[in-house]
């Protein structure tokens, strides 16, 4: 039908409004604080609670993509999502905002997952990587758009005012999604416990989980935290999320040069790459908060983010062939568990100005992450590909 959004178009559509919402809050954390009167880690701690129930409501999302479809499933859950982010603008008290974002999280938990199982669905192996990384495009301009836009409206109006915007786009989203097909299958979709035995008994799966899971920990507590840490070297709010905003922009160039390199070069030297970024980006707000270091310390985490994580993302799809959407709603659940995790524990080094600690923990973790992750893929072999 002339005029009508391709498949390709709608995910990428998802990926943006889910990412928009989900890195919106962060350049705010200390004009929220201010406005409601409360500790700055107080706000972290709200926004943790979103990471948290988006990791943890994984996968019910993945079990009810197989039971209800994933086109069904999507268009669900961004309608309460948008909601919840709407209310999340009437919050009167920071408890009020952790139990709104908390649901907001758990609803837009199933935007990203989704579209990687789709994707799953409906591209062979050999050009799943590339597919993957071209979500990532929506990636990059939801986080850009949420790091100036949210760092700018709490400057120039209220906080509350990137909320609606979030909820009205998430609400719009579900009703565009009506336009895309529902993948065919010629396989029975496997039932919760038989898909959780599935990966249970499968060794890879199991450590492609604790990568996540440490991954989830470093590269979106380093994003997370990075306005903040700017903002206590005096920048305003804008600064700060114009300077999360370069996230976003090395997101969609790496996209690119990955979806390329990607066709050539093995998932394990992309994993390499992409967790030597992560720890150089680190280190560079160990030594500095300034605008300037904060860059390309957002840069880093970019390239980071593209090249080991689209990796890790394509393994994830690849492991488990006949569980995909559990194994892709497990692997998000342990991403964003290890975020919520690793935000409990800074949060009062944060709220104490100890950005230095906390980036130097980030680069420590990174570390054995990138050498075990790129070890274990280099000695792995997609029986599909065989």
């Amino acid at each position: 039908m002339p005029g009508r959004p391709s498949p390709a178009v709608l995910l990428r559509l998802t990926t943006g409004t889910s990412s928009l919402d989900r890195y919106v809050m962060p350049p705010m954390l200390v004009a929220i604080a201010a406005d409601l009167g409360v500790s700055l880690a107080d706000v972290v701690a709200a926004a943790g609670a979103y990471f948290l129930v988006y990791g943890l409501t994984q996968p019910l999302w993945g079990f009810a993509s197989d039971r209800f479809g994933r086109v069904r499933t999507m268009r669900v859950t961004l309608a309460l999502a948008g909601v919840c982010s709407l209310l999340s603008a009437l919050s009167p008290t920071v408890a009020a905002l952790a139990v709104a974002r908390a649901l907001a999280g758990g609803f837009f938990g199933a935007a990203y997952p989704s579209t990687l199982v789709y994707v799953g669905d409906t591209v062979p192996p050999e050009r799943r990587q590339r597919q993957i990384t071209g979500l990532m495009v929506g990636v990059a301009l939801g986080t850009a758009l949420a790091s100036v836009g949210g760092g700018l409206l709490a400057d120039v109006a209220t906080w509350r005012a990137a909320f609606v915007v979030t909820g009205t786009a998430s609400v719009v989203l579900a009703v565009l999604l009506g336009a895309l097909p529902e993948p065919a299958s010629d396989q029975p979709r496997p039932r919760p416990m038989a898909a959780i035995r599935a990966i249970r008994r499968t060794p890879v799966a199991l450590v492609v989980l604790c990568f996540a899971l440490v991954e989830g920990a470093v590269l979106l507590g380093a994003l997370t935290l990075l306005p903040a840490a700017v903002e206590s070297g005096g920048a305003s709010a804008t600064v700060a999320g114009a300077v999360a905003a370069v996230y976003g922009a090395a997101v969609l160039v790496g996209s690119q040069v990955v979806g390329r390199l990607s066709a050539t070069w093995p998932p394990a030297r992309l994993i390499a790459i992409g967790g030597s970024f992560a720890v150089v980006g680190s280190l560079l707000v160990v030594v500095a908060r300034s605008p300037w270091s904060a860059v390309l310390a957002a840069t880093c985490i970019g390239l980071a983010w593209t090249s080991m994580h689209s990796s890790l993302q394509t393994w994830a799809t690849q492991v488990v062939p006949g569980a995909r959407a559990t194994m892709v709603s497990f692997f998000a659940s342990a991403l964003f568990v290890g975020n919520a995790l690793g935000a409990a524990l800074v949060g009062g080094l944060a709220e104490a100005g100890r950005f230095w600690v906390v980036y130097a923990g980030f680069a420590a973790l990174a570390v054995p992450l990138t050498v075990l992750a790129t070890w274990r893929r280099a000695r792995w072999s997609d029986p599909d590909a065989a």
